[in-house]
């Protein structure tokens, strides 16, 4: 069976619990398990593309958007959708894993988290990042 939801959120720091809050409710509510490594780093990889956004999106850019999908196999397909139309990349290893660097391995993360992810252009209106968790 196949869920999604999808919520808007406003780009400010706060954001980031409330997306991660949701996403692990709505992952739980569709019988994901509390303890399931699916579910924490679908949750984890939400925190992280949401940072993204409210770190890097553009000064006038007041929401972003979550979305969330519960695949049959037991896999989640995460959305996060800003209208800044830069391409995010990891950095190089080197400079995001310098002693005392607070940022900068997120998409590393992502990188390892993942069976795939990527970025699909929505024109004028930004960009939207997907990352595709395996089931745990």
């Amino acid at each position: 069976m196949l869920r999604r939801n999808a919520f808007r959120l406003p780009r400010h720091p706060a954001s980031v619990a409330i997306a991660r809050r949701r996403v692990r409710d709505h992952l739980a509510d569709w019988g994901h398990s509390g303890d399931g490594t699916a579910l924490e780093d679908a949750v984890l990889l939400v925190s992280e593309l949401a940072t993204n956004v409210v770190r890097h999106g553009r000064p006038q850019e007041r929401e972003f958007e979550v979305a969330v999908t519960a695949l049959a196999d037991g896999s989640c397909f995460i959305e996060v959708s800003d209208a800044s139309s830069v391409q995010p990349s990891p950095r190089p290893i080197e400079d995001a894993g310098e002693e005392g660097a607070e940022s900068g391995r997120g998409l590393h993360l992502v990188e390892h988290l993942t069976a795939a992810w990527g970025v699909w252009g929505r024109g004028r209106d930004g960009k939207t990042v997907w990352a595709l968790v395996p089931a745990g």
